[in-house]
């Protein structure tokens, strides 16, 4: 069966997944994190891509990403970060061949209804694989920027910025929606949705996106929009 085309669109966000190759290690000290992390800014900033979010696991990233106009710009940027990922490894290792899967997985984002949910779920992936006992014990994600203890290079995203109109306010907010952990339906929502390359988001949001694309999307059971109780 073929593949289904990437729908990858501009000025929306997208989250992104990335696996090492057969699920092995990609990270496994200090120094490759930070090296990844430098090479995000860089080229993110370099190809006109807004970082809303991030978390680095040992073998697989997430990116919650948002392309500028060129929406080619978001599988250079991938193709350049696995590349120079891949040469560091080799050569640290004294190897050759791929680290990582040949595909990335990307899913569109609605921005009102599931992409804060969608933060969410990337900065808790640690707590969920039993890495850290909360979102800010994790050195590798962008929690930490976003509740203003470490240097804030990422984008806050639309959603995030309306929780409250200072930082303060908006930190506390956040962090009382992360700490209610990820309900099992949006789990299964996200994971669905990057698995089979569909988007994150009710039927007006499909019905927009092909309206947009001139083309059926295909459809998945729906979800309930997440909580932002705060």
């Amino acid at each position: 069966m073929p593949r289904m085309a990437r729908v990858v669109l501009p000025h929306m966000p997208h989250h992104v997944v990335q696996r090492g190759h057969n699920r092995k290690v990609v990270f496994a000290e200090d120094e490759d994190y930070e090296r990844y992390l430098e090479d995000l800014r860089e080229l993110s900033s370099a190809l006109d891509i807004r970082v809303y979010a991030y978390c680095l696991m040992t073998n697989h990233v997430h990116l919650l990403l948002g392309p500028g106009e060129e929406v080619a710009a978001m599988g250079r940027l991938m193709k350049a970060l696995a590349a120079r990922a891949t040469r560091y490894r080799n050569r640290l290792e004294g190897r050759s061949g791929t680290l990582w899967e040949g595909r990335y997985k990307s899913s569109p984002v609605q921005t009102e209804t599931y992409l804060l949910a969608c933060t969410r779920y990337i900065e808790l992936n640690p707590v969920r694989a039993q890495m850290a006992p909360a979102a800010g014990a994790y050195p590798w994600s962008s929690y930490r920027q976003r509740m203003g203890e470490a240097e804030c290079w990422i984008d806050l995203d639309p959603a995030y910025r309306e929780l409250a109109d200072d930082n303060a306010e908006r930190r506390v907010r956040y962090a009382r929606f992360v700490e209610q952990g990820v309900p099992e339906q949006e789990l299964s929502l996200m994971r669905e949705a990057l698995q089979r390359g569909q988007l994150t988001g009710n039927q007006r949001f499909v019905d927009e996106v092909e309206q947009i694309i001139g083309c059926r999307v295909e459809r998945r059971r729906p979800g309930r929009p997440p909580s932002r109780q705060t």
